[in-house]
C-alpha cells in the first residue's frame, strides 16, 4: 500500500472518529506520551530479522573524499618500475576523466611515496604510514575490488551512502531503523558524527544521513563537538524538566488530535521525536562525558581522543555508544581530497586516523564486542595511478578513481586477516572478484539478518530499497 492509498484509507477513518468518538485517540496517545516508555505505533514497519544475524551494531568510518587505495592498501611492486612513464591507453581504456584531468595531455604513472609492510600472520601489506592499522591485519578483511560507477564526489557518497547518485533516498542507517526499530529508548537508533583533517575538505549534506522518503523518525541524528552535541536539546534558561514534561504533554496532546483528524503519519513521527529529545537530555550529557574513561584507554586511542570533535574523540565515543545500544554509528572522516601535495596530505590524513580507527577494533574486541559489532572503514572512491598535473620529485596529487578502491571490514562474522579481489599492475583495473559498492551494502545488511531485496518501502510506484534495482548479492566470500 503506496502512501497515497494510506492516507485515502485515514480519511475514511477519520470520518469514523469525528462521528463516533476522538476520546479513543486521546487514550492511545496516553501511551505514547508516558515518558520512559518506548513509542511503538501500529504502522511502525520494524520487523524481526529475517534470518539470525551476526552483528547487533554496525560502525562505519567513512573518509570522505576518496581516499589513495595506491597508498594504502594495494600493494604493486611493479609501480616502482615503471614510476613516471605514461599510462598506456590499453589501460585506461577510454575512461571518463573528471574535469580536473580531462584537459591533461599526458598521464604520468606515480608509484607510492611511502614503502609497504608485511604484517600478521598471513603477510599482509599495509603501507609504513598505517602502522596501528597493520597490528591488526590479522582481525580485518581487506576488499581490494569495491567498484562504483561515480566520479565525482556528491553523487559517489550520495550513491554509496543511498544506493543511487541522485538526492532523495534513504541513507543505510535510516534503512536499518526503518527495518530494525531503536533497541534503545535514550538514544537515536542512528547516530553520525563528522570530523576534519588536515587535507582538502569537500562538503557533506544532512541527505546522507537522511530518512529520504521513510518517514523522518529513521533519520540519523548529527552529534556535534562542544557544549551542545545536539542542537535546541537542551532547555532554555528558566525552563525546567518538569515544565518542559508538562509542556510536551500538551503539546503531543495536540498532535494527537491532528493524527486522528488527518492520519499524516510524520505526526506519529514528530510525537516520537519530541519523546526522544527529552530523554535524551540526561542520556547525551553521559554518553559525551568521557571522564570515566581510563588511562589506558586514551593510551590507546592516542591523546587526540581527549579533545572533542577529533577522529579520535568519535571512535572512542561510537564505541560507548555501541555499550548504550546504539544500533548504527557513521563517523566521517573529511580530509582526503589530495589532488595535490599527496604525499604531505597524504601523511597527515593517516596519522589522524590510523590509531583510532585501529583501538576501535582492538577496544572492542578486548571488551567482547567485535563479535557482535560490524565494523566498515572505506569512502566513495580511490585515487587515480596517474598524476593530476606536471610530476614533481617529491609531490603529485591523484585524480578521482571509482573503478577499484580498498575498504576493509572487521567483527560480525567477518573472516580474519584475509584479502579479497585483486586489480592489475597499475591498481587501475579490477582482474579477479570484483564488489560493487550495492554488493557492499547488501552484504552489510545480511550481518545484520537482513534480507536487502525484502528491505523495502513502497514509494512513487516501485518497492524501493538500499541496493536499488539493480542485482546485487551478498559478498559470502568475506564471511567466516
Amino acid at each position: 500500500m503506496d502512501q497515497f492509498e494510506q492516507l485515502q484509507l485515514n480519511l475514511t477513518r477519520r470520518q469514523l472518529l469525528q462521528n463516533a468518538s476522538k476520546s479513543v485517540g486521546a487514550a492511545a496517545l496516553a501511551t505514547l506520551t508516558n515518558a520512559g516508555v518506548k513509542t511503538v505505533s501500529a504502522a511502525d514497519p520494524r520487523l524481526k530479522t529475517h534470518f539470525e544475524p551476526k552483528a547487533k551494531h554496525v560502525i562505519y568510518l567513512f573518509f570522505s573524499g576518496g581516499p589513495s587505495h595506491i597508498d594504502m592498501f594495494d600493494y604493486k611492486p611493479a609501480m616502482r618500475d615503471f614510476h613516471g612513464e605514461e599510462l598506456p591507453d590499453s589501460i585506461r581504456n577510454g575512461q571518463r576523466l573528471t574535469g580536473m584531468t580531462s584537459g591533461q595531455k599526458s598521464f604520468p604513472c606515480v608509484a607510492p611515496m611511502f614503502n609497504f609492510k608485511q604484517c600478521g600472520d598471513h603477510g599482509t601489506y599495509v603501507n609504513e604510514v598505517l602502522p596501528h592499522i597493520g597490528s591488526i591485519a590479522d582481525d580485518i578483511t581487506i576488499v581490494k575490488s569495491i567498484h562504483t560507477e561515480a566520479i565525482n564526489h556528491d553523487p559517489a557518497i550520495t550513491y554509496i551512502n543511498t544506493g543511487v547518485q541522485q538526492p532523495g533516498k534513504p541513507s543505510l542507517g535510516a534503512w536499518l531503523s526503518y527495518g530494525l526499530g531503536n533497541p534503545n529508548d535514550n538514544l537515536p537508533a542512528y547516530v553520525v558524527m563528522i570530523s576534519k583533517g588536515r587535507g582538502q575538505s569537500q562538503a557533506l549534506y544532512s541527505r546522507l544521513w537522511g530518512a529520504g522518503f521513510l518517514p523522518s523518525r529513521h533519520q540519523g541524528v548529527n552529534f556535534r563537538s562542544g557544549k551542545d552535541p545536539v542542537l535546541f536539546l537542551s532547555n532554555p534558561d528558566g525552563v525546567t524538566g518538569d515544565s518542559r514534561r508538562k509542556m510536551l504533554d500538551a503539546l503531543n496532546q495536540i498532535n494527537s488530535q491532528e493524527f486522528a483528524e488527518f492520519g499524516d503519519p510524520e505526526t506519529q513521527a514528530r510525537i516520537a521525536q519530541y519523546e526522544m529529545a527529552f530523554r535524551m537530555q540526561t542520556s547525551v550529557p553521559d554518553l559525551m562525558d568521557v571522564s570515566d574513561e581510563t588511562e589506558e584507554t586514551f593510551k590507546l586511542y592516542g591523546e587526540t581522543a581527549r579533545k572533542p570533535g577529533t577522529f579520535a574523540a568519535n571512535c572512542l565515543l561510537a564505541r560507548r555508544m555501541v555499550e548504550r545500544g546504539v544500533r548504527t554509528i557513521q563517523v566521517f572522516h573529511r580530509g582526503w581530497d589530495q589532488h595535490g601535495s599527496l604525499p604531505r596530505l597524504f601523511k597527515f590524513q593517516c596519522e589522524d586516523i590510523d590509531q583510532p580507527a585501529a583501538a576501535l577494533v582492538k577496544d572492542l574486541k578486548r571488551r567482547g564486542l567485535l563479535d557482535e559489532t560490524l565494523v566498515v572503514c572505506g569512502g566513495e572512491f580511490g585515487r587515480t595511478i596517474y598524476s593530476q598535473g606536471a610530476l614533481s620529485k617529491d609531490n603529485h596529487g591523484r585524480d578521482h578513481h571509482g573503478r577499484c578502491f580498498t575498504t576493509w571490514l572487521a567483527g560480525a562474522g567477518i573472516k580474519q586477516g584475509f584479502e579479497y579481489g585483486k586489480t592489475d599492475d597499475y591498481s587501475y583495473n579490477i582482474v579477479e572478484n570484483p564488489v560493487h559498492i550495492r554488493d557492499l551494502n547488501a552484504t552489510i545488511l545480511n550481518q545484520l539478518g537482513v534480507d536487502h531485496n525484502r528491505l523495502t518501502f513502497r514509494h512513487q510506484g516501485l518497492d524501493q530499497r538500499l541496493t536499488g534495482v539493480e542485482p546485487a548479492r551478498v559478498v559470502s566470500e568475506l564471511l567466516a
